[in-house]
């Protein structure tokens, strides 16, 4: 490749702007003291206020109720709403004991078991829902 005329100027304009921006880092003028001044009063305008060190006592919390510290016992009052849902849902089966509940149980545990046994069988072997007689037997 033939090298033109303006290549060969390109390395003395090089070294030419070398020199030039060489001289200017050395000569670094310090900024005026009024400058100074200035930018000091600006950034104090812009500071915030300080703030008092001392803080106010804290007020005392309000005492609570019974009725919401156990419902903070246990998570708050969803939490309780549906503990007591679950528990009245509880004792309505207990109570009501519908028969198609006693089929489906004595179904599973004949699955689970893997007997073909039927449904009065497989309840006789578990008693989920056990009666009032069994509370009173002694011994």
């Amino acid at each position: 490749m033939k090298m033109n005329r303006d290549d060969d100027h390109t390395h003395d304009d090089d070294a030419a702007l070398a020199m030039f921006l060489a001289a200017g880092r050395a000569a670094r003028p310090d900024p005026s003291a009024d400058l100074m001044a200035r930018i000091v009063a600006d950034a104090l305008a812009e500071m915030p206020a300080p703030r008092p060190l001392s803080r106010p006592a804290p007020a005392a919390p309000p005492r609570r109720g019974v009725r919401a510290r156990i419902a903070a016992l246990t998570g708050g009052w969803g939490n309780l709403g549906g503990l007591v849902a679950a528990t009245l849902v509880g004792v309505w089966i207990g109570f009501a004991a519908p028969g198609p509940l006693a089929a489906l149980s004595a179904g599973v545990l004949g699955e689970v078991l893997g007997t073909a046994q039927t449904s009065a069988e497989s309840v006789d072997l578990v008693n989920l829902l056990p009666d009032f007689d069994d509370f009173l037997t002694e011994g």
